[in-house]
């Protein structure tokens, strides 16, 4: 993809900002008053000085004291104003971005989150759009206002005397120079940084997600040494950024201050020839004073320019990506479902999978019929979790097709497709809320009966006896649970959506076998009216199917009851014996 440069970077976030750009303007114009009533003052003062020899009375003094005081208090409070205009505006920009770059975090299909760092998202989500809403509301507008109040000073720098200002301007030319060689190459470093700092985020998140490991195998202090480089890094790269800045800061202060010390000498010596007055020598020099700020203001305001264009890249780097699993243009319903699953020639294989490797599934075909349920086994790595993702759209199918009720799932919308089909994981992630809000995810009408009987399914009755009952409030992603109260939860959620479809990944692995046994009575109950995929891990999940589906080889190689299989199958009796052993193993180490 070709690189745009700054202005065009930037103009894309405008669409995003048209509600603030009135204000915005308007602060910008309240800036640029600021500065020009600044201007007027040395143009009030060439006056004043030239006749202060005619008429030094006491009167013109206290006119002219006043005067200049009221243009700056005019200045001031066209700063106020500029302030007041420009901050509220900002921030509704800010929340307005992070609202769309969440809705796209969640629009974008798994495999997006499979590769993307987490920090790097939380970086853009919070450093990036902060840094957007301050050259929105600080940045552009100083940017805009000094630019201007640099020309329209220039102008009056030539009104006072044209000798001078063309000095002033040849000895001032070397910064653009500059700044047009600073923005090549301070882009590079900002963009760095802001990577850096996104790792950064990713390795903390990972280790407070990862601190039970971490302290279990006494790796604290290595993290902290890989983490103390990381940010070493980040502080070698922010202190290039500094440098970069400070020298281009260092050439905007001491170039203006060179070309007036030029300008002076020239000045006397036209003043003493008689080309030039010492009103009007002194109102130049007032006015490269005035000017002094804006032209000083000119590298830091570069370096944030340049600084929220790799924002702006960032942001967009997510917001162009493409959602190949999307609703489509006319979606079709399925008003009262009943839950036949089937799996035509499906085949899938990852994205970032080599070209010649084989499909992970390749040519799936499977029914399962309504208030069936069926167990999918097969040797690790088979592909069991990734066919269950098909059902759901988590992944998309790279050719055949997954068809609920007659209806090819890409034919419906996803939100729908996903409140007639729920998932139990293995890995069974909740999140920062009360017991109550996470059962209910699915189905938040639920009324207490149903809830009630979704955990009694789960046997997750422990959750009356929290501090709060139902309303207690877990921590991040639920780790204050143990591991098999978490699973407990996540089923009672699948169960509690009441779906037309339940497919369950292994959801009872870390249960004891006692609950376990329990969880499967009570699961029976549910299975005799939902259609049922289970992937099973345990010899005892295979109790709970109809049928049993073997995967091999990318492929179902049988289907059947499970006595027949284990009579009839190689392969099915080599699956379920290491079904059997790991199993035993579970037992023995509980």
């Amino acid at each position: 993809m070709k690189k745009l440069g700054t202005v065009a970077t930037l103009l894309r976030i405008f669409p995003y900002a048209k509600s603030a750009l009135p204000r915005v303007m308007l602060g910008t114009v309240a800036a640029l008053l600021g500065h020009l009533f600044a201007l007027a003052i040395p143009r009030y003062l060439q006056g004043l000085v030239d006749n202060l020899a005619k008429s030094a009375t006491f009167d013109v003094l206290l006119v002219a004291v006043l005067t200049v005081l009221g243009m700056g208090l005019l200045e001031a409070i066209m700063v106020l104003l500029r302030r007041w205009l420009v901050l509220t505006p900002g921030t509704h920009v800010e929340a307005g971005l992070r609202r769309t770059l969440y809705a796209k975090l969640q629009d974008l299909p798994v495999a997006f989150h499979d590769k993307w760092p987490s920090g790097q998202l939380l970086s853009r989500a919070t450093g990036d759009l902060s840094m957007i809403r301050r050259w929105l509301s600080f940045g552009l507008v100083l940017l805009v206002a000094n630019l201007l109040t640099i020309i329209v000073g220039f102008v009056v720098l030539f009104s006072y005397n044209s000798i001078l200002a063309t000095v002033f301007l040849v000895v001032m030319s070397p910064l653009w120079v500059l700044g047009f060689r600073f923005e090549k190459e301070y882009h590079v470093t900002a963009r760095l940084s802001q990577d850096q700092a996104g790792d950064l985020a990713t390795a903390v998140e990972e280790s407070v997600h990862g601190i039970r490991v971490l302290k279990a195998f006494g790796r604290g202090s290595f993290m902290t040494e890989k983490f103390a480089s990381d940010a070493m890094k980040l502080r070698g790269t922010e202190l290039k950024k500094a440098k970069m800045v400070s020298s281009l800061w260092f050439s905007f202060s001491t170039i203006p201050d060179v070309a007036l010390g030029i300008c002076l000498i020239i000045g006397i010596g036209q003043i003493v020839q008689g080309d030039l007055t010492i009103g009007a020598l002194s109102a130049f020099i007032l006015t490269t004073r005035v000017l002094h700020w804006p032209i000083d203001s000119i590298g830091f305001l570069l370096s944030m320019t340049i600084d929220a264009r790799t924002a702006v890249e960032r942001f967009f780097e997510v917001i162009d990506t493409n959602v190949d699993i999307a609703d489509p243009e006319k979606a079709q319903e399925i008003t009262k479902p009943t839950g036949r699953l089937v799996f035509e020639n499906v085949h899938f294989r990852y994205s970032d999978a080599p070209p010649e490797q084989p499909d992970l599934l390749d040519g799936i075909n499977l029914e399962i019929e309504p208030g069936e349920s069926i167990a999918l086994i097969g040797v690790t790595g088979s592909g069991k979790t990734s066919l269950t993702a098909l059902a759901t759209r988590l992944y998309e199918v790279t050719g055949g097709s997954v068809k609920l009720d007659g209806v090819d799932i890409r034919d419906l919308n996803r939100e729908e497709l996903r409140s007639h089909i729920a998932m139990a994981f293995e890995d069974s992630t909740l999140f920062s809320d009360t017991i109550r809000n996470n059962v209910l995810l699915g189905r938040p009408g639920s009324t207490d009966e149903e809830l009630a009987q979704a955990l009694e399914i789960a046997q997750a009755g422990f959750a009356y006896d929290l501090p709060a009952g139902l309303d207690t409030k877990i921590g991040e992603e639920g780790l204050s649970l143990s591991g098999g109260q978490r699973q407990r939860i996540a089923l009672a959620r699948a169960v509690a959506a009441k779906p037309a479809v339940l497919v369950l990944d292994d959801p009872l692995s870390a249960l004891d076998v006692d609950t376990e046994a329990m969880v499967e009575d009570a699961l029976r109950t549910v299975l005799k009216a939902t259609t049922s995929l289970i992937v099973a891990h345990r010899p005892s999940t295979v109790q709970l199917a109809d049928r049993v589906a073997l995967l091999q080889d990318g492929k179902i190689t049988a289907v059947g009851k499970h006595s027949d299989l284990l009579a009839t199958n190689d392969h099915y009796r080599y699956v379920i014996s290491s079904l059997d052993a790991a199993g035993k193993m579970i037992e023995v180490n509980e």
